[in-house]
């Protein structure tokens, strides 16, 4: 994926892919906030999913402002492993601020690559 792009091959779009995601999660990053969910794909590059409810986020406004910082730092992460991701978000989440968002976001890519790394070499 280069830089600061996010196409539709970015993007989880049919439910069968997010389906895919939920029948055979292979890494699995809880958070407070978020819990993201992963399997491997044969596409060679990382493809993810948002799911934020309007029983977690009450406004469009607030769910849109995390879509957005969540499709941000995830146009940031260049060495993601071939994943299907889905992202979703948890209560308290429209408290936080957008730079706190931001390290919890980045701390949980990096999680997901170690774990997704471990997932790899267990079953490799």
């Amino acid at each position: 994926m280069p830089a600061g792009t996010f196409t539709k091959q970015d993007r989880l779009l049919k439910p069968r892919d997010y389906s895919g995601v939920f029948s055979q999660v292979t890494v699995r990053v809880p958070h407070r906030h978020f819990l993201i969910l992963a399997t491997p794909n044969d596409l060679g590059h990382a493809r993810i999913g948002l799911i934020f409810s309007k029983k977690n986020l009450r406004l469009a406004v607030q769910r849109n402002r995390i879509k957005r910082i969540v499709r941000e730092t995830f146009r940031q992460q260049h060495d993601l492993p071939a994943l299907d991701i889905v992202v979703l978000g948890r209560q308290g989440l429209a408290d936080l601020e957008n730079p706190a968002i931001h390290r919890i976001l980045n701390e949980l890519w990096q999680r997901l690559r170690r774990k997704a790394r471990q997932a790899d070499d267990a079953s490799g």
